[in-house]
């Protein structure tokens, strides 16, 4: 196992070494360095495996043995690795709350819980679980929503409380060939102004009974299905349309500076994506690499048909005119699309995202519980809480272009 350890953080170092390598020259990854670190990624993914069934086969040796010798029960979730939130919440806390059932005033917490990317990473969180109850577990869930706007975005930690940086203007001036002894020309970002976004804290909480406290599986598809999804989901929209007051998060749509574009005419509206592309590599000097769209407005882009009623993006059985495999999802002019109706119907954000902002996290997702909220103990209920602290710096609004579709025929 710890030979896999190593290997897995030697797989995970040179993949970023390739990673930071290429942000560090401010180019793209070429086609070598992509490759490579897609079979870094591979094998991590194989190792990860490999180690959680072992990790699995260890712990069912392990019932074997306490049900042999009757030497007490095997803790449930200690023999794995925290593959989610809940998993992480269970291991540290579900024994806690087992133990304070029936007690007023007790408060349990894990610590906090990052994943290996994205916080709210949900992969993995049947492994290794045993049901410890026998509960109907048809609940009817709360709708789902792709969360990968904040795939878009630089990532950033931070010890303080808040970030402070200059928002850059303009570029005024340019580099020049200049003869011996001549001056050189002068360059500089127009009035550049200091900004601070402090850190926001975004917090939620569900009550579940001491009943299904006994049940982990069920305790924790509630923190990965329920808290963690709507958690995430709130925070997408907090990124595209906070207004900045109270505690607010400044979200790009209300960010100061900012492109935008608006076609006289619903024919122009595919090619508006395109212009703002161009508006945004012109004026902020950076590539455009993501596009935000509501569902409503990709609908009807991608159900545009030319005069033989071919789709251009492809028709409900293969790709654009016949030819190619069938992509669920076409990028817009080959950006990363997002699709979500965290974003109005009839506004699409254009950005240089990676480059132009950085979504800063302080820690990562807190889980605590607790029966002490108001008549929490005499109902017998627990009440689950989750939060985290984040900010959002955009140091070039240039990078962004918010594009208003025309709805003239």
């Amino acid at each position: 196992m710890s030979n896999d350890n190593d290997r897995r953080d030697e797989l995970v170092k040179k993949a970023r070494d390739i990673a930071e390598g290429a942000k560090a020259a401010n180019r793209d990854l070429t086609a070598e360095e992509s490759d490579a670190i897609d079979t870094c990624i591979t094998e991590i993914k194989s190792i990860t495996e490999n180690m959680r069934l072992e990790a699995k086969s260890r712990f069912t040796l392990a019932q074997l043995d306490a049900m042999a010798t009757d030497s007490g029960p095997v803790d449930a979730v200690a023999e794995f690795k925290s593959m989610s939130i809940g998993e992480h919440f269970l291991k540290h806390a579900h024994g806690g709350l087992l133990e304070s059932k029936g007690r007023s005033g007790f408060s349990v917490a894990a610590p906090e819980w990052k994943a290996a990317g994205d916080t709210h990473q949900v992969t993995g969180w049947t492994a290794g679980v045993p049901y410890l109850t026998d509960w109907d577990r048809t609940i009817v869930q709360a709708r789902r929503i792709r969360l990968t706007v904040a795939d878009l975005l630089g990532k950033g930690s931070i010890s303080g409380n808040a970030v402070s940086y200059l928002v850059e203007g303009a570029l005024a001036g340019d580099f020049a060939t200049v003869a011996e002894g001549a001056a050189k020309p002068q360059m500089n970002f127009a009035a550049p102004t200091a900004v601070t976004d402090a850190l926001k804290k975004i917090a939620g909480w569900i009550k579940v009974t001491d009943e299904f406290l006994e049940d982990a599986d069920f305790l924790m598809t509630e923190i990965n299905n329920r808290l963690l999804y709507q958690l995430a989901y709130f925070e997408e929209q907090q990124l595209l349309n906070g207004n900045g007051t109270g505690q607010n998060v400044q979200g790009l749509l209300n960010r100061s500076g900012i492109q935008t574009e608006t076609p006289a005419k619903v024919a122009g509206n595919i090619d508006a994506v395109f212009k703002s592309i161009t508006k945004i590599e012109l004026n902020s000097g950076y590539p455009a690499d993501g596009v935000i769209i509501n569902p409503a407005d990709y609908e009807v882009f991608r159900l545009t048909r030319d005069g033989n009623s071919q789709y251009y993006g492809g028709g409900f059985f293969e790709g654009q005119y016949g030819t190619g495999g069938f992509v669920q999802q076409p990028p817009l002019w080959g950006l990363r699309t997002v699709v979500t109706p965290a974003i109005t119907a009839g506004t699409v954000l254009v950005g240089a995202f990676g480059m132009a902002t950085t979504l800063y996290r302080k820690g990562g997702v807190r889980v605590e519980a607790t029966n002490s909220n108001a008549s929490d103990f005499v109902s017998n209920l627990v009440t689950i809480r989750a939060e985290e602290r984040v900010a959002l710096a955009v140091r070039q609004p240039l990078a962004l272009c918010k594009l208003t579709l025309s709805a003239t025929p």
